[in-house]
């Protein structure tokens, strides 16, 4: 059995594109990276971006086995 955990990562303002960026896939991957160190597997993520395209975020679900 697994215990899951999902959190949602804020991203930089967008100006010009809602896509991501360098700065926030290096945030992706610090946030996995420091939930693998405690044991977290991660599970699936998801970038959404907002209907005004100037703030979005990711979805990212890990699992952990109890």
């Amino acid at each position: 059995m697994y215990a899951y955990k999902t959190e949602i990562l804020m991203v930089g303002t967008k100006w010009f594109s809602d896509k991501a960026d360098t700065k926030d896939i290096e945030a992706l991957d610090r946030l996995i990276n420091e939930r693998a160190a405690d044991g977290w597997e991660l599970v699936t993520y998801d970038y959404m971006a907002t209907s005004v395209q100037i703030k979005g975020a990711f979805v990212i679900t890990f699992r952990k086995r109890q």
